[in-house]
C-alpha cells in the first residue's frame, strides 16, 4: 500500500437526481467537519452505522479519519456546497489483499446515490493499491447498506451471523461492473441535463434593448420561437424586452430560473455564475467567448460549488422542439424544424449548416447542443440524453476533442445499438495518413486513433458535413441492407458507368444477373433495353414498366440493394419527381433500400415523397449515393455481429510486470527505452513468444552464446545496442547471416570499432527461419489510452504503409478485425497457396500486447518489428519498449471534468 491517499486529486461527480458532489481525501483539517457530520445524525443512524448509538461514536470516528497517512488506509468524503454529506473508508487487515470497508451518509441525504458514488471511487483506489476483495459487517437490519452492496454489480457473498451480516466483496471489474456503474451515471447524467433541456424557467442575461446584440437574439428566438414557459431578461437598465419582462439582477427575479443563459463581456461570467449559483439556477449556458485561463476557472469554480451544468462558453446554444416546450436559445437565423435528429457540435458554423440541412430534408431536429469550448457537457452528455428523450432516431456529431473517449466509446457502442450515430472525421490530410502509415507505433496519429474509435464504437464517420446529410438522409428513409450487392438501373447509359464507378469505389459490388432475372426484366423492358448489371432501361422508358423492372429485381435474393440513375427525358410518359412515385408502392418493394441518382437535381440531396407514406432519397451525383450505400451497409454489418469479448489469458504475471516497469522508472525518473534484458523480461511476463537470444558484452561470450543459439543452418544474428538506438537497420548494427566462430568474432570487432563509447552491448539470436514478416506495436495515448497497431512488417513496412489500429482492451472481434483489415491478410489466411500461418498464436500475440498495454499505463510505446510469422508459430524478433513515470486513471469512474 503505497499509495497516500491525501495524494488523490479531487473530483465532481453527480448523485442519483443529477446534483453535483465533490469527492476527496479526508484531510487532518477536516476534524471538526467530521465531527458535526456525525454529531448531527440521528441515534438511529448512528446505532446502524457503529452498531451502537454512543456520545464517543462521532469523535472516536473523526478521530480515526483524520490521523496522519497510514499504510492501508483511505478515506473519502463527499461534500455539497462544504457541507460534508458522506464518508467512505477502507483499512487493510491481516491479508493484504482485503480491506474493511464502512460507509456513513447524512440524514436527509439517502437513496441520492451518494453511499454508491463514494464506494465506487474507493473500488477504484482499492483496485490501485492491489486490493482484491472488501469486506463489510453490518446489522441485518440495516437494509439501506445492504441493497448497497448487492447493486454494486460486483460478486457479493453474505454470512449472517446472528444480528449481523458479514459481506464479502470480489473487486473484480468485469462488464457486469461496468454495465452497473454505466447505468447509475447515465441516470444522473441525464437528471443533471433536464434543467439544461427541460427548464421551467430562463433568464437571459445581458439581453440589450438595441438589436444587434448576441443576448438580445436569443431572447428573441427564445420569445418568437415559443417557449412555453417563463421567460426573463435580466438588464439594469429596462423593465421590458421585446415583449420579455426584465429585472436589474438574476436575484431580483421572481421566479429562480433553471437555466440562465449568459451574453456578457467575459470579464463579468465569474461574478453572475456566482449570483446564479447563489440564486439556486441549475444550469448555465455561456455564448459569451474571449475568457482567459482566471475567468474560465472561476466560472467552472461557481459551477461545481453550487451544482450548475454548463454549455459552452463560446457557443451558438441549445434547441429542443419537443412542442410542449419549444425552446430555441441559438442566434441562429431561422428555428429549426421539429423532427427526429439530436444534433452536437462544438462549431457553431457547423451546427447551423446542419440545422438547415436536417430541416431542409424533412428530418428535423429533437434536440441541439453546440458545445462550443466544451468545459461541461460534451457528447457523451448528448448521447445519453438521445437515448432517454424517447423522441431522438439519429444522432450527428462534430467534435474536435474527446474529454473522456474510453467512456465516449461505451456509451456510443451502446447508443449506436439503437439508432445511428454519425460524425464528421475532420483532420484528415494526405500528412496525416502518410504518418498514420509508418511502420512504428510512436506514428500513430490522432486521425488513426479517432478512426479506431469510431470503428470499434459503431460511429458511421464521414468525411464532410455534406456526406454527413447524405448518409443521414438514407439511414432516416430507408430499411438498412443486409450487405453490399447493388443493382443499378439507369435510364442513360452513362449515367450507370458513372454509377457503378462510385459503387465500386465506394466497397459496393455489382454481382452479375442470372438467367432468369435477365429473363424476367427483358419481358417488362422496353425495346433497346440491357438487362446486365448496370440494368439500362432506356429514355423511352414508362413508369408501369421501370416500377415492374424494380420490383423484380428486389425479388431476387441475391440483391441487397437498388440504386436509380435517371435522368427525366421528353420520350418517357413520365418526367421528374413523377419517375420514381411507383418505386415505393408494395410492400415488396421495400424490403430493400433504395436510393436515386439524378444528375440534373440542383440540391447535393433531397428525400421525396413516397406514394404510400414514408421517403426515397435522391442524390445529384452517383458518388454520394454509392457512400451513404457503403455506410448503410457497414452498420447493417456492424450491428450483426455479437459484442465481442476480452478472452482470458494464461500464463500472464502483472504483478511481475509492474514491480519491472517501477524498478526501472525508479532507476530512470522520466523513463525511457528498455534495455533487452529488461524489455525481454517484460514480455515474458505477458507470455509473449520471442525468438531465443543472448545479452553479451564481450566478444568471447558472443562466441559462446553463438555456439548455443545456433539454428540448424548454423547461422546467427548480432546486433548492437545502446540507450537511445531505435533503427538498428539505419545504424547498419545489425550483421546477418554470421556462419562459425571467425565471422561471430569479426562482426563483434566491427561494432566495437565502430560504436566506441556507445554499445552497451550485443544482442546474439539465431538466424530466423524463412516466414512472413509483420509489425505489431502500441502507443499509449494520454487521452484515448492505448492503441494497438498491426500490419506488415521488416524493412518494406514503412514503403507500403500497410496498417491497421484499434483501442485497447481488444476483444476477440477486435483482434479478428486487426488481423484481416491490413492489405496483406491474404498473405496471413495462405494466398498463392503458401499455406496460412498461425493465426491463433498471431490473436494470442496481439491479445497479450493488448493486456500489457492496458495493465502498465507507464508503457508510453512497444514496437515487435519484425514478428514473423509461420505456419507452425508467431514469434518476436525485435522488441522495443519506451516507459514514461504515469499513473493510471480510471477511464470509467464516474466524474465530471
Amino acid at each position: 500500500m503505497t499509495h497516500d491517499t491525501r495524494s488523490r486529486p479531487t473530483v465532481h461527480a453527480l448523485l442519483s437526481d443529477g446534483t453535483t458532489v465533490r469527492i476527496r481525501p479526508v484531510r487532518p483539517g477536516d476534524h471538526e467537519q467530521l465531527h458535526g457530520f456525525y454529531e448531527e445524525m440521528s441515534a438511529e443512524n448512528l446505532r446502524l452505522r457503529f452498531f451502537a448509538a454512543s456520545r464517543y461514536s462521532a469523535g472516536m470516528a473523526a478521530d480515526r479519519a483524520c490521523t496522519p497517512p497510514r499504510p492501508g488506509y483511505r478515506a473519502l468524503m463527499a461534500e455539497s456546497k462544504d457541507q460534508v454529506i458522506g464518508l467512505a473508508e477502507y483499512e487493510v487487515g491481516d491479508e493484504a489483499a482485503t480491506a474493511e470497508i464502512s460507509i456513513a451518509v447524512a440524514d436527509g441525504l439517502h437513496h441520492r446515490g451518494v453511499g454508491t458514488l463514494l464506494v465506487e471511487h474507493l473500488v477504484s483506489d482499492a483496485r490501485a493499491d492491489g486490493i482484491t476483495t472488501f469486506t463489510a459487517d453490518a446489522l441485518s437490519e440495516n437494509h439501506e447498506v445492504l441493497r448497497l452492496f448487492a447493486d454494486l454489480g460486483l460478486r457479493t457473498a453474505r454470512r449472517f451471523e446472528g444480528p449481523e451480516v458479514r459481506c464479502a466483496i470480489e473487486l473484480d471489474e468485469d462488464d457486469a461492473y461496468l454495465s452497473a456503474v454505466e447505468a447509475r451515471g447515465r441516470a444522473a447524467d441525464v437528471a443533471s441535463l433536464e434543467p439544461l433541456l427541460r427548464p421551467d424557467a430562463i433568464a437571459v442575461v445581458g439581453a440589450g434593448r438595441r438589436p444587434g446584440s448576441v443576448g438580445r437574439a436569443l431572447l428573441h428566438h427564445l420569445h418568437a420561437g415559443g417557449f412555453t414557459r417563463r421567460l426573463f431578461a435580466v438588464n439594469p437598465c429596462a423593465t421590458s424586452i421585446l415583449g420579455v419582462p426584465s429585472y436589474p439582477s438574476v436575484s431580483a427575479l421572481p421566479k429562480v430560473p433553471d437555466l440562465a443563459v449568459l451574453a456578457v463581456p467575459a470579464a463579468a461570467l465569474p461574478g453572475i455564475a456566482e449570483e446564479c449559483g447563489k440564486a439556486g439556477v441549475r444550469a448555465l449556458l455561456v455564448v459569451s467567448a474571449g475568457l482567459d485561463s482566471q475567468q474560465a476557472q472561476a466560472l467552472m469554480a461557481a459551477c461545481r460549488t453550487y451544482g450548475m451544468r454548463l454549455v459552452g462558453p463560446n457557443c451558438l446554444g441549445i434547441t429542443n422542439t419537443d412542442p410542449a416546450l419549444s425552446l430555441d436559445a441559438t442566434f441562429a437565423a431561422d428555428h429549426p424544424r421539429p423532427g427526429t435528429a439530436g444534433v452536437a457540435v462544438q462549431s457553431g458554423g457547423v451546427g447551423i449548416a446542419l440545422l438547415d440541412g436536417l430541416s431542409r430534408l424533412g428530418i428535423g431536429v429533437s434536440s441541439f447542443a453546440s458545445l462550443g469550448d466544451k468545459y461541461d457537457v460534451s457528447g457523451n452528455d448528448m448521447l445519453q440524453w438521445w437515448e432517454s428523450d424517447n423522441r431522438t432516431e439519429l444522432a450527428l456529431l462534430h467534435l474536435e476533442s474527446f474529454g473522456n473517449p474510453r467512456a465516449f466509446s461505451r456509451t456510443a457502442r451502446r447508443v449506436s445499438r439503437r439508432m445511428p450515430v454519425l460524425t464528421v472525421d475532420a483532420g484528415r490530410t494526405d500528412a496525416g495518413r502518410r504518418a498514420a502509415a509508418s511502420h512504428t507505433a510512436a506514428a500513430a496519429t490522432p486521425t488513426m486513433t479517432r478512426q479506431a474509435l469510431f470503428t470499434q464504437a459503431g460511429i458511421t464517420a464521414t468525411r464532410s458535413v455534406g456526406e454527413l446529410l447524405e448518409t443521414a438522409a438514407l439511414l432516416y428513409s430507408q430499411p438498412l441492407p443486409a450487405g453490399t450487392r447493388v443493382v443499378i438501373v439507369t435510364n442513360p447509359r452513362g449515367g450507370g458507368v458513372l454509377a457503378a464507378d462510385a459503387c465500386e469505389e465506394a466497397g459496393l459490388s455489382l454481382p452479375p444477373l442470372t438467367p432468369s432475372v435477365i429473363e424476367s426484366l427483358s419481358a417488362v423492358l422496353p425495346d433497346g433495353a440491357t438487362a446486365g448489371n448496370p440494368v439500362h432501361v432506356t429514355a423511352a422508358v414508362t413508369e408501369e414498366q421501370l416500377g415492374n423492372c424494380v420490383d423484380r429485381i428486389m425479388r431476387h435474393p441475391g440483391i441487397d440493394t437498388v440504386l436509380l440513375a435517371l435522368v427525366p427525358t421528353a420520350v418517357a410518359a413520365a418526367t421528374g419527381d413523377d419517375l420514381v412515385r411507383a418505386l415505393t408502392s408494395g410492400p415488396a418493394r421495400r424490403a430493400l433500400p433504395v436510393a436515386v441518382v439524378r444528375l440534373e437535381q440542383n440540391l447535393p440531396v433531397r428525400l421525396l415523397p413516397a406514394t404510400e407514406g414514408g421517403s426515397i432519397p435522391s442524390y445529384a451525383e452517383p458518388g454520394a449515393a454509392a457512400r451513404a450505400l457503403a455506410h448503410a451497409a457497414h452498420r447493417a454489418a456492424w450491428l450483426s455481429r455479437a459484442a465481442g469479448t476480452i478472452p482470458e489469458l494464461a500464463e500472464v504475471d502483472t504483478a511481475r510486470a509492474r514491480a519491472v516497469a517501477e524498478t526501472y522508472l525508479a532507476a530512470h525518473p522520466d523513463g525511457g527505452w528498455l534495455d533487452p534484458r529488461t524489455c525481454g523480461e517484460l514480455l515474458t511476463c505477458y507470455g509473449i513468444p520471442q525468438l531465443p537470444w543472448s545479452w553479451v558484452q564481450t566478444e568471447d561470450d558472443a562466441v559462446i552464446a553463438a555456439e548455443r543459439l545456433r539454428g540448424p543452418d548454423g547461422r546467427v544474428v548480432l546486433k548492437a545496442h545502446w540507450q537511445g538506438l531505435l533503427h538498428k537497420s539505419e545504424q547498419h548494427a545489425v550483421h546477418l547471416d554470421l556462419e562459425g566462430e571467425s565471422q561471430v568474432r569479426a562482426a563483434f570487432r566491427d561494432f566495437e570499432t565502430r560504436f566506441v563509447g556507445l554499445m552497451t552491448g550485443v544482442v546474439v539470436q539465431p538466424l530466423a527461419a524463412r516466414g512472413t514478416e509483420l509489425f505489431a506495436g502500441v502507443v499509449q495515448d494520454e487521452v484515448f489510452g492505448p492503441l494497438v497497431l498491426f500490419g506488415l512488417g521488416g524493412t518494406v513496412a514503412e514503403v507500403l504503409a500497410d496498417q491497421a489500429a484499434r483501442l485497447a482492451p481488444l476483444t476477440d472481434l477486435d483482434v479478428h478485425d486487426l488481423i484481416t483489415a491490413p492489405r496483406c491478410a491474404p498473405l496471413l489466411f495462405g494466398a498463392r497457396g503458401s499455406g496460412p500461418v498461425d493465426l491463433a498464436g498471431l490473436e494470442q500475440l496481439l491479445l497479450r500486447l493488448s493486456r500489457m498495454a492496458v495493465d502498465l499505463p507507464q508503457l508510453a510505446e512497444a514496437d515487435f518489428d519484425p514478428v514473423l510469422a509461420m505456419p507452425d508459430a508467431v514469434s518476436v524478433l525485435d522488441a522495443r519498449v519506451r516507459l514514461l513515470p504515469r499513473r493510471a486513471q480510471h477511464p470509467y469512474l464516474r466524474r465530471l471534468r
